[in-house]
């Protein structure tokens, strides 16, 4: 369930009341005339949950809530109503499930930030991961995976592509390609800094390496990893249960690839570099295409659901 604060001029007040009023999902709906000073208004108070919470935010919208006043939504933690017990009876389809558009929006477009705390995440990430990589060290790749920081731009490209935001989509774009050329560049100078102090050699890179050389060997299973990775992230993203071990599941087609680019060139093994940056960009393709595809099967189920419940209405 999402709390809603509008502010509402009072020339269309009655009008926001009367949506929100008309929508089964809401609930716990409280109007404070004169309440707003900035933007001035009437303040609107109500609790939605997620089922409908879409269909609202676009209704606000439609009547220019959004440029004469303002919205804002927070997540309700708990809540002990009957009354958000009957409004979530009434809502359509399932709240796990539901999609929030603008929510989604807002949130991975702040993730398409290039700032010095994601550049020195993937860097550090990817740093990591190279040293796994000559250790052969599966614990070493996990970890990196957990601390890189690529999610964010992938699930944002996602979005602005299904939802046509150019500058979102140059943003994304941009994040993660200084991102990994950043973090690749760092990997090669701290692998001549290790080679020199005698921690590592090429030799550990030309071994055996069981555990990891499926990072620079390409086939036809990279594609249906990338592909289950982006269907996961974005469901975990949709559905507000994104955390670390997604993380690790989308990191682990991307981070290990680049570090092992970083590493084989340190040492001039080209035939490696180039088969870890095949794995790399067909990864990469593979999250963006499966992540953007679902987004698009979440909206056509939640387009059908929502002309399925207008016309139980008539129908009965």
């Amino acid at each position: 369930m999402l709390h809603l604060r509008v502010i509402a001029p009072a020339d269309r007040s009655t009008e926001v009341i009367d949506l929100l009023s008309a929508e089964a999902g809401v609930t716990h709906l409280a109007v404070l005339p004169g309440a707003a000073r900035q933007p001035q208004g009437d303040l609107i108070l109500c609790d939605v949950v997620r089922e409908s919470a879409d269909r609202v935010l676009q209704g606000l919208q439609r009547i220019g809530v959004d440029t004469s006043g303002g919205i804002a939504a927070d997540d309700v933690e708990l809540t002990i109503s009957a009354a958000a017990d009957r409004a979530a009876e009434k809502a359509p389809g399932s709240g796990a499930d539901a999609v929030v558009w603008d929510e989604i929006a807002a949130k991975t477009g702040e993730q398409t930030e290039l700032s010095a705390t994601y550049l020195v995440l993937i860097i550090i990430a990817t740093m990591i991961a190279g040293i796994g990589v000559l250790l052969d060290q599966p614990i070493l790749i996990v970890g990196a995976m957990v601390v890189g920081p690529e999610f964010g731009p992938l699930a944002a490209l996602c979005v602005a592509l299904l939802r046509r935001r150019l500058g979102v989509i140059v943003r994304s774009v941009q994040a993660l390609t200084v991102g990994f050329l950043a973090a690749m560049v760092a990997t090669v100078l701290s692998t001549w800094a290790l080679n020199a102090a005698g921690l590592v050699s090429k030799e550990m890179l030309l071994a055996e390496r069981p555990l990891t050389d499926f990072i620079w060997r390409p086939d036809a299973l990279s594609w249906v990893v990338g592909l289950l990775a982006g269907v996961a992230g974005m469901l975990s993203l949709t559905s507000k249960k994104s955390g670390s071990l997604v993380g690790v599941l989308i990191s682990v087609t991307t981070v290990p690839a680049a570090a092992n680019v970083a590493v084989a060139g340190a040492y001039g093994v080209w035939d490696e570099a180039g088969g870890s940056a095949v794995q790399l960009v067909i990864n990469l393709c593979a999250i963006v295409l499966a992540g953007t595809l679902t987004l698009v099967v979440q909206q056509v189920s939640w387009w059908s659901l929502a002309r399925r419940s207008r016309r139980r209405p008539a129908a009965g």
